[in-house]
Parts: C-alpha cells; structure tokens; sequence
C-alpha cells in the first residue's frame, strides 16, 4: 500500500494522556488554576503584558472589538485573502468591513493597498500574520498612528513569528491567537486575545465574567473528538482511510475538501458556544506546549529550508521572506504551473496538498458586491505543501520529489 503524507499533521505533547487523567482526578477538568498560569506564561511568551483566554481565536477577536471600544458602524480594514469569519464577526459586532489587497509574493496585507482603503470612517486594520509570515508592521503601525486607527493582530497562523525581532501579537493595539487542533499551538480549541493596554484587558476580562463553563462531559467530548482527528491523519492511519477518497476524486474530479469547509453564514446571533469558558485542561495542554513550541517551530522552519534548498532552480515559485520578519510555516505555500494538474499528480503520488486554506473575500456572496483584489485572487491560486514539524527529513525530501516531478509531468 502507498504510504501517504497528510498535508496536516498535529502537535501533540507527549503527556497529553497522563495531563487529562491527572486533572480529571482532581476534579480540575474544567475550572482550575492552570487558566490563570496559562495567561501569564502565554503574555510573556509573545511579549505582551495582558492575555485573556477565549472559548475560540474567532470569539477573542469578536471582544476585542467591543473591548477596544470601536465605534458602531465604522470601518475596519483587512485583508481580502483572510477567513471570512474574521469580517462576518466584525460585521456582527457593528463594523463594516472593507477588504484591502494582499501581496502576492507575502500572502499578507499589501500596506499601499491599505492606505488607498483608509477613509474618514475608518476605526482600525487587522494585518493577517497568513500561513505564518509576520505582516510589514513596520508600514502598517506607521499608518494606522497617522491616521489615528487601531491594530488588531491576527496571529491564528503565527504564533512564534517575528517583525524585527519581536513576537507578532503585541506589536499593535491587540492580537488574537488559536489554539484549534492544526494551529502551531494546540488545546483541542479555544483562543487567546493579548494585548498592552490594561483598561482594554479589564473590559476583556469582564466580557466573560459570566459566560458559562463547559460542563465535564462536553469537555472530554472535545478532548476525544480532538484524539480520534489526531489519529486520523497519522501517515499510517491516513493512508488506508482519508487518503483513498482523495485519491479516487483525483481521478473524478470530485473536492471532497469541501466537507471539511465551514459553511458560510452569517453569525448574527452569535452561536451559543462562542460564550463558553476555556476549560482548565485545555490550559494545562497549553502550558506544557508552550515548553515545546520553539522546538516545533525550528522544525518546521528546518523542512521549509529543506524544500526551499530542494525546489530550487524549478519553475516552483517558492515562499518570500521580508528581511526584517520571520516565518513559522503553518504553511508552505507555492506557485506552480498548471496547478490543478500539479494537484492531481501529487495526490496520486502519495502526498496530499491543499489548494486554498482561507478565502478570497472580495468574491464572498455574504459580503456583497466588492472591488476585485487582484492579489489575493493570485495568491489563491497556489498550493500549500507540509512541512509540519512531525515530518522526517526523509518525508520532506519525498515531497519535494514528488512535487518536482508532478510539474514535469504537467
């Protein structure tokens, strides 16, 4: 059988096991103090002085918005190559979202496209740190003082990047990080907001004063949810079980991505479950990842060299790295000729890919008739390749093997 690399791959603590059962003893699943030691490890990690945790990266930005105190109807500016739940929660919380473009060769927000998007309406930016690449913040904390607008960060890929040496999350007003299953720090859910302002963190705090806990049982429903999705895409267990209908549609032209999609909607009424507490062992989880990040990110830094050493003198056009930033790789994003036919040959070669982790928004129904965005619509149009940190030397090498060759065949 074909041995398959997944394009995801978990981070996962070697006591995740140990660490639940000891806390469940304890009676300390849900409501303990690793929150509050999870906080603080994490403002420090990222340089911030406040960090409040959230029941999801999504929900931490939403309070963000209301704890900065951003006025109803104004808008915020931000990428057209970004999630769409990060503008349809800023439009339910009151804001009118204006889309500015992205460089292509970066992936994140274009600072000349910024500037031509700033209006007398506008309240604040929210530079994307996509794939984990830190934005220009240079250029963009410059515009946003001079023309008086707030910076909220979106780190959800980023955790651990740079701009001139500092973490991205602090380099702004606020920042908002997540912690879901494939993101560079993993509790099986939940989000962070950080930021350097204390009257800001004390309106965030008193935002969930009194949102609900979970209760025990959904929380063990996530941790297992969270362990069978880990198990899933291990290469071995991958192979005979996801890896067959991709391989099948390669030949159909069926996308079974799409039932891993969220569906697009409008989240006015907020969902009930973005109003619940982060739990204790999700923070004990994360306090123990945080020892081990810089590891997981200096490994997938290293596969990213190795594919970049491997692809070079190809017709791949490969990630760009600004000077004064640095990338942590959350993905590895390529051009390739003829992609869709790249795709295919990948996948039939034993190494899955992805073609569009987030959304061009300007081309969203649920945001109405918007200008195009000529970057972001060519920077959707590359792959992503894995480079995760649980990969071997000789796993990548395959990639980029793999890859080299599905361009000389298309």
């Amino acid at each position: 059988m074909l041995r398959a690399i997944p394009r995801y791959g978990a981070r996962i603590i070697p006591n995740t096991e140990q660490t639940i059962a000891e806390l469940r003893d304890r009676g300390e699943l849900v409501q303990g103090p690793h929150v509050a030691l999870f906080e603080r490890a994490f403002a420090d990690y990222v340089g911030a002085d406040h960090a409040v945790t959230a029941s999801y990266g999504r929900t931490a930005f939403y309070d963000l918005i209301h704890a900065l105190r951003l006025p109803k109807g104004s808008e915020i500016i931000m990428p057209a190559l970004t999630f769409w739940v990060i503008p349809e929660l800023a439009r339910a919380a009151g804001l009118v979202p204006v889309f500015a473009d992205v460089d292509p060769h970066t992936f994140t927000l274009d600072p000349a496209s910024f500037e031509r998007a700033i209006t007398a309406r506008t309240s604040a930016v929210v530079p994307t740190h996509l794939y984990g690449l830190a934005c220009d913040m240079d250029a963009i904390v410059g515009l946003a003082r001079r023309h008086g607008l707030a910076v909220i960060e979106d780190c959800a890929h980023a955790l651990g990047a740079t701009w001139r040496g500092r973490p991205v999350g602090a380099l702004g007003d606020a920042g908002f990080f997540s912690f879901q299953l494939l993101k560079p720090l993993n509790t099986y859910g939940g989000g962070m907001a950080v930021t350097n302002n204390a009257a800001v963190a004390q309106r965030l705090a008193a935002r969930i004063v009194d949102d609900p806990w979970p209760d025990e049982a959904n929380v063990m429903r996530r941790l297992l949810l969270g362990r069978i999705q880990r198990i899933a895409i291990r290469p071995r267990v991958f192979s005979s079980s996801l890896f067959p209908v991709l391989y099948a549609a390669s030949y159909t032209g069926a996308n079974p991505d799409v039932y891993l999609w969220e569906k697009i909607r409008p989240l006015d009424p907020l969902p009930p479950k973005y109003r619940e507490r982060y739990s204790n062992v999700q923070a004990a989880l994360g306090l123990e990842g945080l020892r081990h990040l810089d590891t997981w990110t200096s490994a997938a830094a290293a596969h990213a060299r190795a594919l970049d050493d491997a692809l070079e003198g190809s017709p791949i056009e490969r990630p760009k790295v600004p000077k004064h930033g640095t990338h942590v790789y959350y993905q590895y994003a390529v051009y390739t000729p003829q992609r869709d036919a790249v795709v295919r040959q990948c996948i039939r070669r034993g190494v899955d890919v992805e073609t569009l982790h987030v959304d061009v928004c300007t081309r969203v129904p649920l945001f109405g008739d918007r200008p195009p965005a000529p970057g972001a619509e060519r920077a959707a149009t590359s792959i992503q390749l894995p480079v995760y940190s649980s990969l071997s030397m000789e796993d990548v090498g395959r990639v980029a093997s793999v890859v080299r060759d599905a361009v000389r065949s298309a």
